[in-house]
């Protein structure tokens, strides 16, 4: 009775055990990577969901290895996002007629071209997209991170990577409850609205875009000018500085730096020098001097400092040039053109991390300053292993298409930096200047927060051609589209992100892939390994207990 008892016993511990379990799930992961956790970000952002969260799941039909990876990786994404919100999750089915409405949904379609082993050619194509949809409110989020110089199998790996943040961005978006505004500023010849506007456009997704000056325009009926509001830029999330050609004056000035010692976020995109597109354009040549902006020593205060000098790169952009001696017959060849580097990023950074080359013209290197002030700096943007500097004075000349290689001898040279941490105040020890309309003391130290210095406005800048704003990062002459679209958006969200969301882009997944050449020259064997292996594995734990049995219960 005391042995059934046992047995009992431990039957109801387990039973006890597996309803627990039931109603609480406990989920163990044992990977190295952490691939099936979701950050502490992510599991506030769902427990705070009231609703269900429905979530149709495109990527479907006949996909290839790498593409059943992503979905799988996808389906274990949303199962950990359900234990700690509520998800209704479906696949769709893809018919002649469902594609058309996602046509026009704008969810374009991937075509897959693959080898078959007969040796012909299957054609596949699928939609790596997912539709979420929360309170009557639907987003899109895009699946597959198809990023310029990457192979397949990278790609695929980097989307797997980029899942959570992918699905958190798009449920932040959908619970967002009021737009948060960012403002670029005017009023000292930044470019106008037609070279921002992709930038524009791919940020309204997130934010309320406001552009405005901080100087007064108007005089008063004295003939004084109006006074300047010390708190006018609180209401912003973050301000954006886009190539100023013209200085700042002390009160604006002032005002900036106080927004950022009372926590406010700002991303400077500077020219170091001085040049003019039209007179290279018209005369082949342009001097180059150092462009005073009056915000050397703010920047400098900050920990960063941009060189008045310019950087050149092996690897860069072409140009047409014309190689003809007849100029009546043109013939445009592309040329390197080094004073337009594609500029490297940094994979230690979720600004930069996954992203391909920054198309960019006219950048200046960066220096950090102070290394003792507390203030993490990262490198975002930096040249390849052959650059090299022209400090200004000096000259750009379209006909120094073939300089001398050996005279490329720096590597990395840091052209955008991210900075985080608390910043000194310019006017810590001075008085506020006249013009500004303030009662309250001069904040001497900021709150911990966050700016980032690009070296080159032409990074967040697009083209126009025949009155038509071109994509950002986008080269007419070569028709490659770069990264500066991502790196743009990546920027403005990490300098926002109150939530910790942005850090999710740095989850790193191991890419663990096999040796095509090998496994091809050594298939039989593979296959010969894998085949026999259980069988023979089984037949020695078989063989094995059978010898156990036979002398435990032989009769001598």
């Amino acid at each position: 009775m005391r042995k059934y008892a046992w047995y009992i016993f431990i039957v109801g511990i387990m039973l006890l055990l597996y309803g627990t379990l039931q109603m609480r799930p406990v989920r163990w992961d044992m990977t190295d990577d952490k691939h099936y956790s979701l950050s502490e970000a992510s599991k506030n952002l769902l427990r705070q969901t009231d609703e269900p969260i429905e979530v149709t799941l495109l990527l479907d039909g006949d996909l290839n290895a790498g593409f059943r990876r992503l979905k799988k990786a996808t389906e274990e994404t949303l199962d950990e996002m359900d234990v700690y919100g509520k998800l209704k999750i479906k696949n769709y089915e893809l018919t002649s007629s469902s594609t058309d409405s996602l046509t026009k949904m704008g969810l374009r379609p991937i075509v897959i071209h693959e080898r078959e082993q007969n040796g012909k050619t299957a054609q596949t194509t699928i939609y790596p997209y997912a539709l979420m949809r929360y309170k009557g409110r639907k987003a899109v989020v895009t699946l597959l991170k198809n990023t310029r110089g990457l192979s397949g199998e990278e790609n695929l790996n980097a989307s797997i990577e980029q899942l959570e943040f992918a699905f958190m961005e798009a449920l932040h978006l959908l619970t967002q409850r009021e737009t948060p505004r960012i403002a670029i500023l005017e009023g000292h010849g930044e470019p106008d609205e037609a070279h921002t506007y992709d930038l524009m456009t791919a940020l309204s997704k997130y934010f309320q875009v406001d552009r405005g000056n901080l100087s007064p325009t108007l005089p008063t009926r004295e003939g004084e000018m109006n006074a300047v509001d010390a708190h006018v830029l609180d209401g912003y999330k973050a301000v954006l500085v886009i190539s100023p050609q013209r200085a700042f004056s002390d009160v604006e000035r002032f005002v900036i730096d106080q927004y950022i010692m009372r926590g406010g976020t700002v991303l400077w995109a500077l020219d170091g020098v001085q040049f003019s597109e039209q007179v290279l354009q018209s005369d082949g040549f342009t001097p180059v001097v150092a462009r005073e902006l009056g915000l050397t020593e703010m920047l400098f205060r900050y920990g960063i400092r941009i060189n008045p000098a310019l950087v050149q790169d092996i690897q860069c952009l072409p140009i047409p040039v014309n190689v003809s001696n007849d100029p009546s017959q043109p013939n445009l060849q592309p040329m390197p053109w080094t004073y337009a580097p594609l500029l490297l990023t940094s994979e230690g950074s979720p600004v930069t991390k996954s992203l391909g080359q920054i198309m960019s013209t006219f950048v200046s290197p960066i220096d950090a300053v102070g290394g003792e002030d507390g203030i993490e700096k990262r490198i975002l943007l930096a040249t390849s292993t052959a650059s090299r500097v022209t400090a200004a004075p000096a000259e750009v000349n379209l006909s120094d298409l073939n300089p001398d290689m050996n005279t490329f001898r720096y590597q990395y040279i840091p052209v955008a930096v991210s900075l985080e941490g608390v910043f000194p105040s310019v006017y810590a020890h001075r008085i506020a200047p006249e013009g500004i309309e303030t009662h309250e003391p001069i904040i001497k130290q900021s709150r911990r927060t966050r700016q980032i210095v690009i070296a080159g406005g032409s990074i967040l800048l697009n083209e126009v051609q025949k009155g038509q704003p071109l994509p950002m990062g986008y080269d007419r002459y070569s028709q490659m589209q770069f990264s500066n679209r991502d790196f743009a958006v990546n920027a403005v969200l990490w300098l926002t992100d109150e939530e910790g969301l942005i850090g999710l882009r740095e989850k790193s997944v191991a890419l663990r892939l096999l040796n095509d050449r090998r496994a091809h020259e050594n298939r039989m064997q593979v296959q010969l390994v894998s085949t026999i292996s259980p069988i023979a594995i089984l037949a020695l734990i078989g063989g094995i207990v059978w010898i156990v049995r036979k002398r435990k219960y032989e009769i001598n």
